[in-house]
């Protein structure tokens, strides 16, 4: 009688490889009093973790999946989106392998930890809601987040969501939504890694106007030649502002920046991320019910 092979042994074994692939990439955090975190290798000498386990600027340790540590320190911290970078002395990280294709509601996954000199701990679960915009409990917008049912172990919080391929899908922490885990976006978090280490915080984009919510009409709507029930009312522009320089009024309804829609202020936040600063882009504006573009070099927001 043939072999039959059993599908559970073989998927045990694909997590098993999965979390020991991922396992080189997470290391334990030790920038606090109480039980260290977790983070994610993200170069040779660059760790990506939750900004709130960031408790100190010196005596900053990170401990390898080989029972090595590193002396290490602040590159860039982002507390809005609970980010921080660390950096080592020494180029010894495995970077991890960042997951590129999209993340879907009941996906197999896997939250990995190394709370402890024990070693790797792992939690099963599935992607069980894909949302975004939200803003966070820091005075931040995150674009996206994963949200899981895989149980977020004491000492989780900076360590990597991953795939059944051992790919980094996100970023576990418990510091954005009110204590309630949740999971940063790989791609969110390699983006803000970057500009953390290239500035040392986000860049975040600045018009100077404000703004509130107004409904439009349907005729405003066919004006627009698309539907957009809302869009946000000009209620001042500061002098001298990039909006005021470009000619941006009280009383235009802005409704779209460089070709992306603008229903809402989420919607303006994230269209006023780091890459725009410094950035000529189209604003789109009803004013006296007839649609204007004009071009705005965004500001910084200090």
């Amino acid at each position: 009688m043939a072999n039959v092979v059993n599908p559970l042994n073989a998927f045990s074994d694909s997590i098993i490889q999965a979390v020991a692939k991922a396992g080189q990439s997470t290391v334990m955090v030790n920038a606090r009093r109480r039980i260290p975190a977790s983070g994610i290798a993200y170069a040779e000498n660059l760790v990506v973790t939750a900004d709130h386990v960031v408790e100190q600027d010196e005596g900053i340790s990170i401990t390898l999946a080989d029972g090595s540590s590193l002396e290490a320190s602040v590159a860039g911290r982002d507390p809005q989106n609970d980010l921080a970078v660390l950096r080592s002395r020494a180029a010894q990280l495995t970077p991890a392998e960042k997951l590129t294709r999209e993340v879907n509601v009941g996906q197999v996954v896997l939250a990995l930890g190394r709370p402890s000199q024990e070693g790797i701990e792992a939690s099963l679960g599935i992607i069980s809601a894909v949302g975004g915009p939200v803003r966070t409990g820091r005075g931040g917008l995150l674009e996206h987040y994963l949200r899981t049912d895989a149980i977020p172990f004491p000492g989780f919080s900076g360590g990597p969501l991953i795939d059944t391929e051992g790919r980094v899908a996100g970023m576990n922490t418990s510091g954005l939504a009110h204590g309630a885990a949740i999971s940063i976006p790989a791609n969110l978090v390699w983006a803000d890694a970057e500009n953390l280490v290239k500035f040392g915080y986000i860049k975040r984009g600045y018009l100077g106007i404000r703004s509130q919510l107004v409904e439009l009409t349907q005729d405003l709507q066919e004006v627009l030649t698309r539907q957009q029930g809302t869009g946000l009312l000009l209620v001042s522009v500061e002098s001298g502002s990039p909006a005021g320089a470009a000619g941006l009024m009280v009383g235009d309804i802005l409704v779209g920046i460089d070709g992306h829609n603008v229903a809402d202020h989420d919607e303006l936040m994230i269209r006023l991320g780091g890459e725009a600063v410094g950035r000529a882009i189209s604003i789109e504006v009803l004013r006296g019910g007839k649609p204007l573009t004009m071009q705005v070099t965004v500001g910084e927001r200090k």
